[in-house]
């Protein structure tokens, strides 16, 4: 599977990337004054809902939950040097990184880089529901997974008043299994490290 532009035009084909505020009959926009392009929301079929389980952190959910989560999400494409989030901010949005890298910044000062298919980012918002701590900008094209976690509207197929709650629930599983690979990762990293001083004080 290949997420990048090919796979966005051939899904969700944009034209006129240039007019401000064009809307095709697609669906897509081109945002006036910024270059990203950005599909509907995404249908919840079997072939996406294949492709949302070769996202590493996303792999061992059951099909009814990517099911939800495709409903809430849309695919967005930037430019080199596009901002995708803006320090201060309070956007709703949660992203997946399917290809290119970002940069993270907080008060101009960059902080850090992501370039791993799959990494999520924007979480911390989410969590603590507090102003967004850091901008971040694409580096070359950049293609995201855009998951809206306000959920307004998008899980009305079903009459179910929990259907947000679990949908809630799901998210927070998700960032539970994020930061458990990231922690232990970052411990072995630190075992590898420590063990590497002792050889030399040894």
């Amino acid at each position: 599977m290949i997420w990048g532009i090919r796979y966005l035009y051939n899904q969700w084909p944009c034209y006129n990337r240039q007019v401000e505020n064009e809307v095709p009959e697609n669906g897509c926009k081109v945002y006036g004054g910024s270059l990203m392009i950005e599909s509907k929301y995404l249908k919840e079929n079997i072939e996406n809902i294949q492709k949302l389980m070769t996202i590493s952190a996303l792999s061992n959910f059951e099909t009814k939950s990517l099911g939800k989560l495709l409903r809430l999400s849309k695919i967005r494409q930037y430019e080199d040097g596009e901002q995708i989030i803006k320090e201060g901010d309070f956007d709703p949005w949660l992203y997946f990184l399917l290809s290119g890298k970002i940069r993270v910044a907080k008060e101009g000062v960059t902080i850090g880089h992501i370039n791993q298919q799959g990494e999520i980012f924007g979480e911390m918002r989410v969590v603590d529901d507090e102003r967004r701590s850091a901008s971040v900008y694409a580096e070359g094209m950049t293609v995201c997974l855009a998951v809206d976690t306000s959920a307004k509207k998008r899980l009305s197929s079903s009459d179910d008043p929990d259907e947000r709650v679990d949908f809630l629930l799901l998210l927070y599983r998700i960032f539970a299994e994020y930061i458990t690979a990231r922690l232990r990762l970052t411990n072995e990293e630190l075992i590898k490290a420590r063990k590497a001083l002792s050889s030399f004080t040894s």
